[in-house]
């Protein structure tokens, strides 16, 4: 299933949908229709774990295709916002997880040539999410060297601690699609949140794909563009620390719990790595795609204060 946070109109509440085809369902309100209770929130339908999302399954069943009125809208007349508008805790984040990455940002970014042999992990807060076509922020007063990172977003449906890498994928609730947005010149003596962590650097969506439609994670391609022009394009495979590894890594330490995410790493290609090297202005267009998720497309504007 895609599973959607959405808007019916700039008024409304947010909501919890499900897609079909070019319909989006509200979760709720189909429910309700049968006599069946779920949640009207992505967390909330997260932590009702498998039994939510059967119940949601034979709700979409027992439809067959025709539902009731006010429970369908079309697609193209919603306002999609990030499926987890506002995650509990910061986001994880890895970084080097990409060969050619790791080779490209000893070159630029002064990072060690050598492989890491653990993962390397940072954050991102709460308030860097955005969802698809909000706008990424860039206050020239902070950075001249905004850059670009497209990932894959792994969505932990149950608590994960101490997990083995053999039993780590049973904990996914989903997958989506995250672009790391960094400012390269904000790192802080070895430190990434600041450059990593501002408001809106972690654009997120469109939706999330339930796991069982993506039974290995590690078989994705995924590119990024910016203005039209491709500058990411790689496989999942090509990860050093596979989805599992992670979950496995961080929980032996970090307790993961339900609607956490873990963005995975970015392959090469970023602004930084290049020769001369770039960087997103004001004007400029983003459009990320994870292979059987979905695209986010994000445009850079102008944040700077008077």
């Amino acid at each position: 299933m895609k599973l959607v946070t959405y808007r019916a109109s700039v008024e409304a509440a947010s909501s919890l949908g499900v897609l079909v085809d070019d319909l989006v369902v509200d979760v709720a309100a189909l429910a309700a229709s049968q006599g069946v209770d779920l949640p009207d929130t992505m967390l909330g339908l997260i932590d009702a774990g498998r039994p939510g999302l059967s119940a949601l399954r034979d709700c979409l069943d027992q439809a067959a295709g025709r539902f009731p009125a006010g429970t369908a809208v079309a697609l193209a007349n919603v306002k999609l916002i990030a499926p987890i508008p506002r995650p509990r805790k910061n986001i994880f984040g890895i970084g080097l997880n990409y060969v050619e990455h790791v080779a490209e940002s000893a070159a630029s970014l002064d990072t060690s040539k050598d492989l890491p042999k653990q993962p390397v992990i940072f954050s991102k807060p709460p308030t860097t999410v955005i969802g698809t076509g909000d706008g990424i922020e860039h206050n020239r007063k902070i950075t001249q060297q905004l850059d670009w990172e497209v990932e894959l977003a792994v969505i932990i449906g149950t608590t994960a601690r101490r997990v083995s890498q053999k039993d780590a994928l049973r904990h996914v609730f989903g997958y989506s699609v995250m672009i790391d947005v960094s400012a390269r010149d904000n790192r802080r003596a070895g430190q990434w949140i600041f450059s990593k962590g501002q408001d809106t650097f972690a654009p997120f969506g469109p939706w999330i794909v339930t796991a069982d439609e993506i039974p290995d994670p590690q078989g994705l391609e995924l590119w990024l563009t910016l203005n039209g022009v491709e500058k990411q394009r790689s496989n999942t495979r090509h990860m050093l620390f596979k989805v599992d590894d992670l979950i496995a890594d961080i929980s032996t330490g970090i307790t993961l719990e339900p609607g956490d995410i873990i963005a995975s790493g970015t392959p090469a290609g970023v602004g930084a790595g290049r020769t001369p090297q770039e960087w997103m202005w004001p004007g400029d267009v983003l459009v990320a795609c994870v292979e059987g998720i979905g695209t986010l497309r994000n445009p850079v504007v102008d944040a700077t204060p008077e």
